[in-house]
């Protein structure tokens, strides 16, 4: 089943939250959330992929963000509503289970606003949602207008993953869902939600592969992507064409 939200942003930054239940201040302005089938832009479904995901996509953002170059990864993001496979993810490894190492200079921000996101999500949707994830994903897609999709499903085929044999089992698909996806100038973000961010030992590896995921799915070139896991305190980035093993 696709349930279907009405946001409405007034500004990037000022805003105030409002749903069925709860009304939130921030900063003064207003954004308000509709549950209506009226213009849609979050749309959101979800799949049996082990445990339950729950896919959103904010169309309205989307169409505006996906252009010069971008719109495979639209295309892409609305296919999966109806046609997402199950059996990748069923069987073979998941990118969040990896446990190597890649090689790849890392830049540390702690002032970035992903980590101001984080702590108002978790803040002021405490009562919505049980899951520090939920909190701080869907904070971030309806108040943020960078932020398109959350849990994006994606996978490589067997063929798709020459000269990984050393890592995993080539023979079977590689899968995942990326936490929070992002277009900034024309570029991918591949973000996940880490909440001990600055103790993760593979958050990198797992980051990479999702974009490498995304690439291969959209055929869009990894030099169009970039990567960082994030909690409330700091946050970690790199490019993944930089990425070595």
């Amino acid at each position: 089943m696709v349930v279907v939200m009405r946001a409405e942003r007034k500004t990037d930054n000022n805003y105030r939250y409002i749903n069925q239940k709860n009304t939130y201040h921030i900063k003064g302005n207003i954004m308000t959330l509709l549950f209506e089938q009226l213009e849609p832009a979050i749309k959101t479904t979800s799949f049996k992929h082990g445990w339950f995901y729950h896919y959103r996509l904010d169309v309205a953002n989307l169409d505006i963000l996906t252009k010069n170059g971008l719109e495979p990864l639209n295309h892409y993001l609305n296919h999966m509503f109806e046609f997402c496979p199950d059996e990748p993810f069923l069987e073979g490894a998941r990118s969040s289970a990896l446990k190597f190492p890649v090689t790849v200079d890392m830049v540390e921000n702690k002032t970035h606003e992903v980590c101001t996101q984080a702590k108002d999500g978790l803040e002021i949707l405490k009562d919505r949602f049980k899951s520090a994830h939920s909190k701080v994903q869907l904070f971030m897609l309806e108040n943020d207008p960078k932020t398109i999709s959350c849990e994006v499903p994606l996978w490589l085929e067997p063929i798709e993953m020459q000269g990984l044999q050393n890592h995993f089992d080539v023979g079977l698909p590689l899968s995942g869902h990326i936490d929070v996806l992002q277009i900034k100038d024309e570029k991918i973000i591949v973000l996940d939600y880490k909440p001990k961010a600055h103790k993760e030992k593979y958050a990198s590896t797992q980051v990479y592969f999702y974009a490498k995921m995304l690439s291969a799915r959209t055929g869009i070139p990894i030099e169009k992507f970039y990567c960082g896991y994030f909690d409330s305190d700091t946050s970690f980035w790199f490019d993944p064409k930089d990425v070595r093993f």
